[in-house]
């Protein structure tokens, strides 16, 4: 049972908490096939696998099926609107996987968010993982509590505090956005795969426009999941569009 109180505070005392058994094996198998399908399609946008961010799929809803199916899950949707609301959108929807023998772009200590508002989170995140997280596989380092840090820690301070997201597949990572973290190296033969979701409040502009970018794609989407890409969350764009009845408006969010 997920207890919300429990959930919030764990958020605010240590900025992260880990949520077993957010996705089941019949998801991750479908994800898994289809992130690597989608790293395929990524790499002939990009002419060929040798660039910066490859492994990472900059917004992986362009992709279907899982990607979307993810939204209507109670169990992963449930803790962002326990922090943002029932409106909270998607901010940034990416993949987050670690090639074999190797670190990726998530190397350096890092924070989400620089804005730090005391009292009230603008954005949240989370890591979903569709692979176990290892030592071996290059299982992220957080450094708890560090949420209402400004600045960065020394990489000794850090390496000497920090602890490892070491859980199985399935498992949820929720974290507050300017939690301090940094990603491993994966030291196996295998790709570590997850998907991270950043969500926002719904008034705030996403990374990508993500109804402009899938406006060529005619995926079927239940209400929900059309609600947490952000199609409820358009700014008008005529008067026809102003005026048209409530339920029909590009904007009709549930409040914060």
């Amino acid at each position: 049972m997920f207890d919300a109180q429990v959930f919030r505070d764990a958020i605010d005392r240590d900025g992260f908490a880990i949520v077993p058994g957010v996705l089941d094996t019949s998801f991750i198998a479908r994800a898994k096939v289809a992130l690597e399908d989608a790293f395929v399609r990524e790499a002939e946008y990009h002419g060929g696998t040798n660039y910066s961010d490859y492994g990472m799929v900059l917004l992986c809803s362009l992709y279907g099926g899982p990607f979307l199916e993810l939204f209507d899950n109670d169990r992963a949707m449930t803790p962002f609107e326990t922090i943002l609301g029932e409106g909270c959108i998607v901010y940034a929807y990416t993949s987050s996987s670690m090639p074999p023998g190797a670190g990726n772009y998530s190397g350096r200590i890092h924070v989400d968010s620089r804005r730090i508002i005391p009292g009230y989170l603008t954005n949240f995140g989370a890591m979903l993982l569709l692979d176990d997280f290892t030592e071996d596989n290059g299982a992220t380092w957080f450094l708890p509590g560090s949420q209402r840090r400004p600045d960065a820690p020394s990489e000794q301070e850090f390496r000497a505090n920090a602890r490892r997201l070491i859980a199985p597949a399935g498992s949820a990572f929720f974290f507050d956005p300017h939690l301090w973290h940094s990603g491993g190296h994966n030291a196996t033969a295998s790709w570590r795969h997850a998907l991270t979701i950043n969500m926002c409040r719904s008034w705030m502009k996403q990374r990508l426009d993500i109804p402009r970018a899938m406006s060529h794609l005619d995926y079927p989407m239940s209400e929900r999941v059309a609600q947490k890409l952000g199609f409820h969350a358009q700014v008008p764009a005529s008067y026809d569009e102003f005026y048209v009845p409530p339920a029909q408006r590009k904007f009709r969010q549930k409040p914060d």
